[in-house]
């Protein structure tokens, strides 16, 4: 069984090598962001009764709540982590 560590470089190789062979980048994952967007359009109208340009506005103000919300648990994460270095008496970067 592999280890963890040569599983995540064999990981990887293989999203480089997939990412050689890949010449239009935008093309290769434009069906994720697609579904990704669709995502927050279905949150904000989920009958999908609102007209187009008003539900794409609402989806992405949606979809800054979202990022802005994992930031903010981001640097709530960071700022334990630190109190809790702090605490063990541990001087270490991170």
């Amino acid at each position: 069984m592999a280890t963890p560590e040569e599983m995540s470089l064999r990981g990887r190789l293989a999203a480089h090598t997939m990412w050689a062979g890949v010449a239009d980048r935008s093309a290769r994952t434009a069906p994720a962001r697609s579904a990704f967007d669709a995502r927050f359009e279905r949150q904000v109208d989920p009958d999908g009764v609102m007209d187009p340009e008003t539900r794409r506005k609402a989806a992405e103000s949606a979809r800054k709540a979202h990022f802005a919300k994992m930031a903010l648990r981001s640097a709530q994460a960071r700022s334990r982590k630190a109190k809790a270095r702090k605490g063990s008496g541990g001087d270490e970067a991170a």
